[in-house]
Parts: C-alpha cells; sequence; structure tokens
C-alpha cells in the first residue's frame, strides 16, 4: 500500500479537519503549522503573527482508494477562494488559503484544478487560493488535533459563528 501526503490551508484548521477524515481512503489528518521560518512554533507564537506559518492541515491517504485530485476537489469546497487574506472570522496571514504541493504532479493537479474552478463561473470574484510548495509541517499542539471530535458543540458553533457553514451552505451545497 502506497501512502501520498497532501496540504491544505483554509483558515482556522479545526474546520479542515472533519472533511477530510470521514472519507475513504483518508489514513490521517494532522492539524498543524507550515510556511513560516521558525522551527516548532507554537500556537501563541503563530498567533502572534512573528513566525510566518500558516494553519494548515496534512493529510495522509491512499491515492489507490482518494487521488489528489478530490482532495482539492473537497479542499476546494471548505474553503472561500475568493479571500486571500483569511478564511471567514479568521483573518491574516495564518489563516491564508493555500494548496501546498510536494511534487510536480500535485502542482499540476492543484492548478488545473484551480483554473477549473476560475473558468466555472461559480464565483464572480477571481480565484485567489495560493499554490506553494510544501515546506515543513510541524504538527499542533495535542488540544488541536481532532478538535470536532473531542469538542463538538464548540466546533459546531464555531463553523456556524465564523461564517464558514453559512457560505459552504451557500456556495457549495447549492
Amino acid at each position: 500500500m502506497t501512502e501520498e501526503k497532501a496540504i491544505f490551508a483554509g483558515g482556522c484548521f479545526w474546520c479542515m479537519v472533519k472533511p477530510f477524515d470521514q472519507m475513504p481512503g483518508i489514513k490521517k489528518v494532522v492539524s498543524g503549522y507550515t510556511g513560516g521560518q521558525v522551527p516548532n512554533p507554537t500556537y501563541e507564537e503563530v498567533c502572534s503573527g512573528t513566525t510566518g506559518h500558516t494553519e494548515a492541515v496534512e493529510i495522509t491517504f491512499d491515492p489507490a482508494v482518494i487521488s489528489y485530485r478530490q482532495l482539492v476537489e473537497i479542499y476546494w469546497q471548505q474553503t472561500d477562494p475568493t479571500d486571500a487574506f483569511g478564511q471567514f472570522a479568521d483573518r491574516g496571514d495564518s489563516y491564508r488559503p493555500v494548496i501546498f504541493y510536494s511534487s510536480l504532479e500535485q502542482k499540476a493537479a492543484a492548478e488545473a484544478s484551480k483554473e477549473q474552478l476560475q473558468a466555472s463561473g461559480r464565483f464572480n470574484d477571481p480565484i485567489v487560493t495560493s499554490i506553494e510548495p510544501a515546506q515543513a509541517f510541524y504538527p499542533a499542539e495535542d488540544y488541536h488535533q481532532d478538535f470536532y471530535r473531542k469538542n463538538p458543540e464548540h466546533y459546531a458553533a464555531y463553523s456556524e459563528g465564523s461564517g464558514r457553514r453559512g457560505f459552504i451552505r451557500q456556495n457549495w451545497e447549492a
């Protein structure tokens, strides 16, 4: 069995775990930080805006069961791809939407998917999600892992209150 990894940033990492975690072929989804210049940053350091990191999820998957392209399609449906400065109530660089690729094949799949989404006319504004090379990924603290399972009420309230859930209903589930 072959495993691959995908790294996606789409605002608060709490909300990026569940959609992937429940798909066949997903081995694990880890919340963490990537793209910065400080090794092993803490949540507080990342929130300070001084490390350059972005909250992200690292997905380990079996490409024989679910393709990278399918993961990218799931990713789009969790984000507002027209907002480069954060996602929903979460603002700033640590919440920016990014697809981090670890191979030329992943880069090509992400770019093709982005072009297809732009051409679809689903959104009036340009698709501004960044596609960047993967960098070191640092798992977040334990209390951030599997947040939707450990704190279902808080997760549900946050997902709705942040505006994410309403955006997804309006733009992806309609």
